[in-house]
């Protein structure tokens, strides 16, 4: 079985400022000082030497939370574009509260978050094809490693697509809100049988891994 340790990078000032950052990797997505500061809370806290590898997404974010992560266990690091963020299209860099307001028809008013119609207003990246990416890299990762525990430093709706992808893609995609930034999230799949186990969710530092 390949234990899958998924790890949402730490906050950006994108993220402070409620934008939608998707896929952008300019200064305003790099982690702030706080984002800094949550990844070092988890690099004292949870000691990820246990792991054969990290595998990350290909932005600065997400490069610079491994980094940090890792500046101890200095497990070998790769990045894989399957684990990049969801893109919004044309909504990226889009304050989440104007669009809401804008758009009510769109999102979900308990998260304040899109629903999956959103694509078409905003011709960005649909949740089907989040989810399929996310399944596909744990099922090409589970067969090249079939008995590795592997930290995994993505995004907050990667991370939501790769639990639904675990869940059987549940009818209502809202049922599992974005995960908080450097919670960690363990999908354990057995590649023998293609079967998935949610092992815990969106666990803080103050958590027992």
């Amino acid at each position: 079985m390949t234990d899958f340790y998924f790890v949402r990078h730490g906050q950006t000032a994108a993220n402070a400022a409620g934008l939608k950052q998707g896929t952008i990797n300019t200064k305003i997505t790099f982690l702030t000082e706080t984002g800094k500061k949550q990844a070092q809370t988890v690099h004292k806290h949870f000691d990820i030497s246990f792991a054969d590898r990290i595998v990350a997404s290909p932005l600065q974010r997400t490069k610079d939370t491994a980094d940090i992560l890792n500046q101890s266990a200095h497990l070998p690091i790769t990045y894989d574009k399957l684990l990049l963020e969801i893109s919004y299209g044309n909504w990226d860099g889009s304050k989440n509260a104007d669009l809401e307001a804008k758009y009510p028809q769109v999102f979900d008013h308990v998260l304040n978050d899109v629903l999956p119609s959103y694509a078409q207003l905003a011709h960005g990246e649909t949740f089907t094809h989040v989810i399929d990416r996310a399944d596909h890299f744990m099922s090409v990762t589970a067969q090249r490693y079939p008995d590795e525990k592997i930290i995994v430093v993505t995004h907050g709706f990667t991370i939501k697509a790769a639990v639904l992808a675990a869940l059987g893609r549940p009818d209502n995609p809202m049922v599992v809100e974005e995960p908080d930034n450097l919670s960690i999230t363990r999908i354990t799949r057995k590649a023998s049988s293609d079967n998935y186990y949610l092992r815990y969710y969106n666990r803080v530092v103050d958590s027992k891994f």
